[in-house]
């Protein structure tokens, strides 16, 4: 595989197939990378257990950090539009140090769902054929690699044709969706819903929430199934305009995104109500999957619809997930936090091939290993997810206060969108990382128990810590040197994407 060098010092781009990506492609991806079927599926149910009728406005307030945080996004992009996003823009506003981490935490987050959506996608792929196996079963473990080889290769062939199938597996989802809350209406109306409860207002009451705790919880819940938005950002460098285009992409998918989680989430409620027993949302064994608990009373000869959504849901998830974190250590590699090797771009596709690779091997190997060894420790590291993602969204509405910090008050929609509204989501997420970190400590919060406290802490803040470990061997290796000193990444290093949309410029010398 020959790759070409890129030189920086003309500001050249990565060698990124730019003008690919249009608005609806970069929100067909956002979407996509969601997985908004598979997060309703993993999450509705627990939402409802922690806050009952309040569970639309527990997805409500999540948004808004989400939302905050997507300004934030949008107002760096403009000014930088790098693929290494978190990465890039954390090393401008504060540093080598702090950008390394920020990168850490989008490569793990990425790492974790990877292993979870495969998972998922397995076991849904064997209940569409009648089958049930224990998770680290040997057909579900095998069937869930091959997913994330097919994804993988698919991400490394190009992102054009991965915009083209995810166009398709996002129909199907919204489909299914659409299919779902029409049937849940229909039944409602006509008094055969297993138990019709009419929409009240006080859903929307965030004062009708009787405990501080179960809010806390819900909302965190909910926070997950928000992310993903951010992968439209790390293709910048892929769109037709990537100043503008990105930001608007992210901005859309979000707005989307609460329409589709609130107006699911009501027409759930309308249909099964919140009783303890049978299809109630408040019953605890139909928590990890209502979906799979209604779907033949809902659809009846056509439930099988809803396991082929999550499992599309699931599916589609892996390939655009893999997206993000390859483009961001692509951006590391180019600025050397990362070996050389990572800045190799397919000449042909144009993608970054290397990074694409070693990501699906990464993932393969992390869900193999955390499989055989324990199931539960696998589950802890998904339910410790929240952190990695409250980390990196943190850090990056902190780089836009402090990178903006001169222009803030020039105007008063800049201190909006550059100051006020990132730092608020910021804080937010700043709290939901100590609250989560805090309530994952507890020994009975997850599956396992490890050192004597929350085998989800040990994870969740392991994984981050060996990030610290990480980056500390990098910082002794020579190639290191000048990105540490701030030499080959810093707030004067210019935009590395090409002037003009569609334009590819490579360099024949030998680039950094």
């Amino acid at each position: 595989m020959t790759t070409t060098p890129i030189d920086l010092s003309r500001g050249e781009g990565k060698g990124l197939a730019a003008g690919t990506l249009g608005l609806w492609g970069s929100t067909v991806i956002g979407l996509a990378s969601t997985a908004p079927v598979y997060s309703l599926v993993a999450t509705l149910g627990f939402v409802v257990l922690a806050v009952g009728a309040q569970a639309p406005i527990a997805f409500i307030i999540a948004f808004v950090p989400m939302l905050f945080i997507a300004f934030a996004y949008r107002e760096l992009n403009r000014d930088v539009p790098d693929c290494g996003t978190t990465f890039t823009w954390a090393t401008k506003a504060f540093g080598p140090w702090v950008g390394w981490m920020g990168g850490w935490g989008v490569a793990v987050a990425g790492m974790v769902v990877l292993a979870n959506l495969a998972q998922i996608a397995s076991v849904y792929f064997w209940a569409l054929l009648g089958q049930e196996f224990e998770n680290n079963d040997w057909r579900i473990i095998l069937v869930a690699v091959a997913f994330i080889a097919a994804m993988t290769w698919v991400s490394w062939r190009g992102v054009e044709i991965g915009e083209k199938i995810q166009n398709l597996l996002l129909a199907i989802q919204y489909g299914a969706l659409a299919l779902f809350v029409v049937a849940a209406f229909v039944q409602f109306f006509t008094g055969t819903a297993p138990n019709p409860t009419p929409f009240d207002w006080e859903w929307l009451n965030p004062f009708a929430i009787g405990s501080w705790s179960g809010f806390t919880e819900a909302v965190l819940l909910a926070l997950f199934i928000y992310w993903g938005w951010d992968t439209c950002l790390a293709l910048n460098e892929e769109t037709k305009d990537p100043k503008r285009i990105p930001g608007a992409a992210a901005l859309l998918t979000c707005v989307l995104l609460l329409i589709t989680y609130v107006g699911v989430t009501v027409a759930a409620m309308m249909y099964a109500g919140l009783g303890e027993g049978g299809t109630g949302l408040g019953n605890e064994a139909n928590a990890d999957d209502f979906f799979l608990a209604i779907k033949d009373g809902l659809l009846g000869p056509f439930g099988w619809v809803l396991v082929v959504a999550v499992l599309i849901s699931a599916v589609s998830s892996t390939q655009t997930t893999i997206l993000p974190t390859a483009r961001g250590t692509l951006a590391m590699g180019v600025y050397r936090a990362l070996p050389e090797r990572f800045k190799g771009v397919h000449p042909r596709y144009r993608t970054p091939s290397f990074a694409t690779l070693v990501m699906g091997i990464v993932a393969s190997l992390y869900y193999i290993g955390m499989t055989l060894i324990s199931d539960n420790i696998l589950q802890d590291s998904i339910a410790s997810l929240g952190l990695a993602i409250a980390f990196y969204y943190a850090i990056t509405g902190y780089a836009c206060v402090w990178y903006f910090r001169a222009e803030l008050f020039r105007s008063a929609g800049a201190f909006l969108v550059k100051g006020l509204m990132p730092l608020l989501g910021a804080l937010m997420l700043t709290y939901a990382f100590v609250q989560s970190a805090v309530d994952m400590w507890a020994v009975d919060y997850g599956n396992t128990v490890l050192l004597g406290i929350g085998g989800t802490f040990v994870v969740g803040i392991g994984s981050l810590l060996f990030g610290v470990v990480l980056m500390v061997l990098w910082f002794l290796f020579p190639r290191a040197k000048r990105f540490f000193r701030g030499e080959s990444l810093n707030r004067d290093t210019p935009v590395l994407v090409p002037d003009e949309p569609g334009e590819v410029i490579r360099s024949v010398d030998g680039g950094i």
